[in-house]
């Protein structure tokens, strides 16, 4: 899934207990952490180009922390620290394993299939890629349905 669909997903559904910008940025940091810091040192390079970088021109430790951050191994045992000292913070941080969600079905195993359990195990699915109209069109409908109905919700709420 794009990254900005992560952002979105993770404000609609885990950003509305006072942390929407902690949801927002749990949404995005799996792939912070991985493509946001390549990208950062292709333009530090002045080699960043738009675009998918070819899997052979990625380092190997860009590799290991798109695995480790797109991991529910990783994800939960953040989730359940953070959940001793505060349960709202948690809540938000929920948008990761939703981002590894989305990821799971959506990524082919030829360019960074998502291991769900690693380092448990290498195990990933071929899935179709997010950017197919099929996946795209509907996750687009999906986000706007929930912007909707988190409006109307809030407004509902503001009115009782």
């Amino acid at each position: 899934m794009d990254t900005l669909s992560h952002a979105l997903w993770g404000k609609g559904l885990f950003g509305y207990r006072g942390y929407g910008k902690l949801a927002i940025l749990f949404g995005t940091m799996p792939d912070l952490c991985s493509f946001g810091i390549l990208g950062i040192m292709q333009i530090f390079k002045k080699e960043f180009s738009p675009g998918p970088p070819k899997i052979e021109t990625i380092p190997d430790w860009i590799i290991f922390n798109y695995d480790i951050t797109h991991s529910f191994v990783t994800a939960f045992i953040c989730i359940y620290i953070v959940s001793r000292y505060n349960k709202n913070i948690a809540f938000a941080m929920l948008a990761w394993p939703f981002h590894i969600l989305l990821d799971f079905p959506f990524h082919s195993k030829e360019y960074f299939p998502t291991k769900l359990l690693y380092p448990l195990t290498n195990f990933s699915f071929d899935g179709i890629p997010w950017s197919n109209p099929e996946v795209w069109f509907p996750n687009i409908s999906g986000i706007i349905i929930l912007f909707i109905y988190r409006f109307k919700t809030k407004k509902t709420n503001h009115d009782s």
